[in-house]
Parts: C-alpha cells; sequence; structure tokens
C-alpha cells in the first residue's frame, strides 16, 4: 500500500542539514568470494527540504571520492584509480531524491545515484532513528538506511579472475547510511 501521507512521531517540516561528524557513507563487497571488505567515504554535504508531509521532500548529497578509507592504503589508492572511482575525473558521487512511498513496514526513499558520471536510479530502505533537541536546543533527526547497487552498473568493472572462476571484487556493493542532521529553518 502506497501512502500519499503519514504522521511521523517528531518530524518538523523545514530545512534540514547533514552533520559530517556524526553520519557516516559505509559500504561494504564480497572480497575473493569469501569475506566482505568494508569501507567507508566522508560526507561532503546534505540538505533536505521538507514540507509539512514527510513524504514530501528534496534530498541533496554529495559524497568526496577521494575520502574512501578501507583501512588499507595500497586497496583506497586502487580505488581512487580509473580502474574505478577515477577520483581525477570525478571527485563525488551525488544523490538526489525523486520521492519517498511507505511499503508495508518499509520507509524507502528512491533517488537518482551518480557515480563517475553514470545516474542510475536506485531505493534506499530507510529506518528512522527519532527527533529530538540537543543539549545546545539544536533539533536533530536520525535515520539509517540500505541499498545494494551493482557496480558495473556504474562503470566500476574492474576486477580479476581467480581460478576457481570466482571474481576478485564481486558486482554487488550494499551501501549503508547512518546519519544525524539538524533543522536550520522552522
Amino acid at each position: 500500500m502506497t501512502l500519499t501521507n503519514t504522521e511521523v512521531p517528531g518530524f518538523r517540516a523545514g530545512k534540514w542539514v547533514l552533520d559530517p561528524t556524526h553520519s557516516e557513507v559505509g559500504f561494504h563487497v564480497r572480497h575473493m568470494m569469501v569475506s566482505k571488505v568494508r569501507g567507508a567515504f566522508g560526507v561532503k554535504s546534505a540538505t533536505l527540504i521538507a514540507s509539512d508531509n514527510p513524504l514530501d521532500f528534496v534530498l541533496h548529497a554529495t559524497v568526496d571520492a577521494a575520502s574512501v578509507n578501507t583501512n588499507l592504503q595500497i586497496r583506497d589508492d586502487h580505488l581512487r584509480s580509473v580502474d574505478f572511482l577515477d577520483v581525477a575525473r570525478f571527485p563525488t558521487m551525488e544523490f538526489v531524491s525523486s520521492g519517498a512511498r511507505v511499503s508495508g513496514d518499509e520507509f524507502l526513499v528512491d533517488g537518482e545515484l551518480t557515480i563517475r558520471d553514470v545516474t542510475r536510479s536506485i531505493t534506499f530502505q530507510v529506518e528512522l532513528g527519532g527527533f529530538g533537541s540537543d543539549t545546545d536546543k539544536v533539533y536533530r533527526a536520525g535515520a539509517s538506511a540500505k541499498t545494494t547497487i551493482d557496480r558495473e552498473d556504474f562503470g566500476l568493472t574492474w576486477s580479476a579472475t581467480l581460478e576457481t572462476g570466482g571474481l576478485v571484487v564481486g558486482k554487488e556493493v550494499t551501501i549503508l547510511l547512518e546519519l544525524e542532521g539538524f533543522l536550520t529553518e522552522e
């Protein structure tokens, strides 16, 4: 069932700005078909403009591609190279929302993700963490979100084949967001 309006306790309309010190864009991808490599990116900026209807908002987020960190310098340098993110030519990755909806028990945010100048439609499954004022009376919100993409859809096609026939780097990348933002205008 798709709702056109829903109640979200604590939600307030206005301009929300991401707090990068309390937010993270994480990911994991299968490595050598036996384990997962985890990493993170630094969030450059994110702004959400919300109306009175919690499902009616525009979100624009930018991630610094060169900030990729998997805790292994040689791998991070390879991820920044032309084989993967090509950060010299494509310094940022962007997400722009196109809508939000409720499906069953899930809150979903649809939008366009751009990596290496390639844009694809994706959907994040979102879990709202809550709303409240901090010690400085700044109104804050938190959320977690998750989606899975096929990296090859974005031109990230480098890999090597193992003797067993599998790939060194899996095609599916799970993106995990931990977000906290604050209301700038009420």
